[in-house]
């Protein structure tokens, strides 16, 4: 999956969209990183016409395949461990390519010029021969020695950045041995189905031919864009002939409903069941609560042996075959690299879940003058503060789905945020009115959308409390209303309810006024939220009735 590129760079990386006069100005330079169908998105001759597309010989020649009606002439190519000088009106800058360890004709793009030092990883596996690859200046050595130049800014194929510091993927090679030695295990299987026609897992099928003299039979009419991809990576391992032992099976959808179905029909014709095995590291990350207990013995299985193929309750066997670098290759990576700032191009965020970004990238390193800036399309001016006790200085741009607080004990400034794209257009530095600049476009949707479906339901849930026609609502008791809420909004729910049941309507519009601000600076501070009190009307009248009740 691809992530918009800041809009204070020239290029994008795996971005393609429709051409208009805005995206020639924002990205004069596009690259691709690799040939899987997520990162070329919205690539059409329309587009390609307007911007060469830069990328490996194989990455293009894998495209051209899936897509007949695009020209040659509209790509550059740069290979693996060449740098190309881009001419751009904002200044030059350098790309180099590298390889990404991810899957054949996949690079990763060094970017170096006026904007930094960016390293865009595409999807990739850092393990360390990979980072050897990467100029010495900017990796780091293992015991603690930082790099001579430090990279700004790391875009960083984050999949695997939630999974377990315990789960230590192994290395392609002792994948592929595994492969091997299962399929040795199990001579009586007269067939043998792997479920590798996904793009990078070209390397299991060249060991299994070279090691049993046997060339991969891939169904052509049912397969055919893994038939056009062997046939330009790895042509001499193709076979067309089904009587071959080894046969090509296809991974999704209903893998473990096909492979049922496999050995139920060997079992019904009294025949030796096929081995059908699927070279993956998804199998392995997955959590508890995605399988049936049923499958809990299996699941503890799969997390302690990476070192041999594990069979599932269905007759799949599985080998952890990762792509992906695993959290502690990532950790890693990291520690070497000493990046900046870190970007996930998986959204969620999941760089946020890494060690390295909890410790090393925080806002405050960027002060209004920095670069950082300036890569976000983002003017910071400056502005005198009216109240003189005033010690922070506040940005409305919320890089993590939060308002940023900068303290500052000195400085009496508050940064005005400004769009330069706009011609001048201020933003508001209420985050009520205006939604939050976010820090790299799609990577932080998914956050930010989240935050706006729990603005509805807080709403929604104000609007319950202080509605008087539904019956219903009337016999609402505080106990359903907290447990149809989330925690977090514990609190909150029994104050609304306890404004519901005031009996004066003045008493009730002072609740419903009630500052959302004062009620969470008490709580910041570990205060219970005081009641509001009820009018002087409201106790008169009650005087007056206690009083009655006393002379009758």
């Amino acid at each position: 999956m691809a992530i918009e590129m800041p809009r204070g760079l020239p290029f994008a990386v795996d971005t393609f969209g429709p051409y208009t006069t805005t995206t020639k100005r924002r990205k004069r330079h596009h690259f691709l990183t690799h040939a899987h169908k997520d990162h070329t998105v919205g690539i059409s001759p329309s587009n390609v016409v307007v911007f060469p597309i830069y990328s490996t010989s194989l990455t293009i020649s894998l495209l051209l395949q899936r897509h007949p009606q695009l020209d040659e002439y509209c790509f550059v190519r740069i290979e693996i461990g060449q740098s190309v000088v881009v001419d751009d009106q904002d200044g030059d800058f350098k790309v180099t390519a590298f390889d990404a360890n991810h899957c054949p004709g996949a690079v990763m793009f060094l970017f170096v010029g006026s904007f930094g030092n960016i390293l865009h990883t595409g999807d990739c596996r850092l393990t360390l021969d990979c980072l050897q690859s990467l100029p010495e200046k900017f990796v780091g050595r293992r015991h603690g020695m930082a790099p001579k130049c430090s990279l700004d800014y790391i875009f960083l194929d984050c999949t695997f950045g939630k999974a377990s510091h315990s789960q230590r993927f192994p290395s392609k090679h002792s994948a592929i041995r595994q492969i091997i030695n299962c399929i040795w295990n199990h001579p009586n299987a007269p067939v043998v189905y792997l479920a590798c026609d996904m793009l990078g897992q070209e390397d299991v099928l060249l060991e299994v031919s070279r090691t049993f003299g046997s060339k991969i039979y891939v169904d052509k009419a049912t397969n055919l864009e893994c038939f056009r991809s062997l046939m330009v990576i790895v042509l001499e391992i193709v076979s067309e002939d089904p009587s071959s032992r080894f046969h090509i099976f296809s991974g999704f959808p209903k893998l473990y409903e096909r492979t049922s179905a496999k050995l139920a029909e060997a079992r019904s014709k009294l025949q030796n069941e096929p081995l059908i095995i699927r070279p993956s590291a998804q199998w392995y990350i997955c959590d508890d609560e995605d399988y049936s207990e049923s499958g809990s013995q299996i699941q503890k299985q799969r997390k302690v042996r990476f070192s041999e193929a594990v069979k599932d309750e269905f007759g799949l066997w599985h080998v952890c075959y990762s792509m992906h670098s695993s959290r502690e290759e990532l950790e890693t990576a990291l520690h070497l690299l000493s990046p900046r700032w870190v970007v996930s191009t998986v959204p969620s965020c999941r760089a946020m879940e890494l060690n390295y970004v909890k410790k090393n990238c925080f806002i405050s390193r960027f002060s209004p003058g920095d670069p950082f800036w300036k890569l976000l399309d983002i003017d910071m001016e400056v502005s005198s503060v009216a109240a003189a006790d005033t010690h922070t200085v506040a940005l409305s741009c919320c890089l993590m789905s939060e308002e940023i607080i900068l303290d500052s004990a000195k400085s009496k400034l508050e940064p005005v945020i400004e769009a330069s794209s706009k011609k001048k257009k201020l933003l508001s530095l209420s985050p009520e009115k205006n939604l939050p600049v976010t820090l790299f476009g799609r990577a932080r949707l998914s956050s930010q959308e989240s935050n706006q479906l729990h603005e509805r339901k807080v709403i929604h849930t104000e609007s319950v409390y202080t509605n008087k026609t539904s019956p219903v609502l009337e016999k609402l008791n505080v106990k359903e209303v907290v447990e149809s809420l989330q925690d977090d909004n514990k609190e909150e729910a029994i104050e609304k309810e306890s404004c519901r049941n005031v009996s004066s309507s003045s008493s009730r519009e002072i609740c419903k006024d009630l500052s959302g601000d004062l009620r969470k600076l008490y709580r910041s501070m570990n205060a219970p939220v005081p009641r509001p009190l009820p009018s002087l009307m409201e106790l008169m009248n009650a005087r007056k009735r206690s009083r009655n009740h006393l002379t009758l």
